[in-house]
């Protein structure tokens, strides 16, 4: 279970600025429902000054997605839309005294809102950077300049970072190998230690358990959850095998009519989210299709 903070908890059950507001002249859209996040930023910015007099969200997600709404609110409130336009997703959880790592896309996307909000403001097309055939995460619709901007920001150093901070890769885990190579393009842009100037490191964030298990502990959990998941599974005529077990990556066999289904990406995803609650590690649940694939790595 995630923990949160006492301010994570007090703006979730007594949100600031839970509102659409009035004469509002800046408006900022992201996210989508079908995704599970979505947000909707409203300024009543002065036109003399560009101070941001008012500020409201309207928000459909989880409670760290209402605080980091409502935080953002509180923060922008009385800064010039330059002013407002330097915070960053770290400051939205710094105010709210840290989120759970895995929540950290809620903070991602208040930025996101507000830099469209702005763009809304002053006439200019604000597009979340999505640019053709950049899409990475299919099943997140998250594109590859939203993950470079979001490592390149907050330093993040692997997948389960990136999962965490905009969700891309936390279902079917198809596009992680092209998550690890702009990690890969972005750690290759860092200056030498001679070249770099000195800075203060940004926060860490916290990284997945340790493993405490030997490899066959590892495997007979792992068969646990197959256990646990294979009679939703038979119901819809489908069943999952184990192939191999490989450091973090773990091959399966979708059988029946699993192994065909539209919607195989979902159960993987669902069943890689219980594989990381039971291990205590960040995993990924990779789909061996063919026969001749499943024999090359049979355990």
């Amino acid at each position: 279970m995630w923990e949160y903070s006492e301010k994570v908890q007090e703006l979730f059950f007594d949100p600031k600025n839970a509102k659409a507001v009035e004469d509002a002249n800046a408006v900022g859209d992201v996210g989508s429902i079908s995704c599970g996040d979505a947000l909707r930023l409203t300024l009543k910015v002065n036109p003399q000054t560009e101070v941001i007099e008012d500020a409201g969200f309207q928000t459909f997600g989880c409670g760290s997605a209402i605080a980091s709404s409502s935080a953002l609110t509180e923060i922008i409130k009385g800064k010039t839309l330059d002013e407002a336009l330097k915070v960053t997703n770290q400051d939205i959880a710094d105010y709210l005294d840290g989120l759970p790592p895995e929540k950290m896309h809620c903070s991602v996307m208040g930025q996101e809102a507000l830099q469209a909000a702005v763009a809304n403001y002053r006439g200019e097309e604000w597009k979340d950077d999505h640019e053709e055939g950049a899409l990475v995460c299919k099943c997140f619709a998250v594109d590859a300049v939203l993950i470079e901007n979001t490592v390149r920001a907050n330093n993040l150093t692997s997948v389960e970072q990136v999962t965490h901070y905009t969700k891309a890769g936390g279902s079917c885990a198809a596009c992680h190998e092209g998550i690890e190579d702009i990690i890969a393009k972005v750690q290759a842009e860092a200056p030498t230690a001679a070249d770099a100037p000195e800075v203060t490191p940004a926060a860490p964030v916290a990284a997945a358990a340790p493993r405490g298990m030997t490899l066959v502990q590892r495997v007979q959990t792992i068969l646990t959850v197959f256990d646990e998941v294979r009679p939703q599974l038979k119901n819809d005529g489908g069943d999952i095998e184990l192939i191999e077990v490989q450091d973090e990556k773990i091959f399966v066999k979708l059988d029946g009519a699993c192994g065909g289904c539209q919607m195989a990406g979902a159960t993987l995803g669902w069943i890689q989210q219980r594989l990381v609650e039971k291990l205590g590690e960040f995993v990924r649940l990779i789909p061996v299709n063919s026969p001749e694939q499943a024999v090359s790595r049979r355990v």
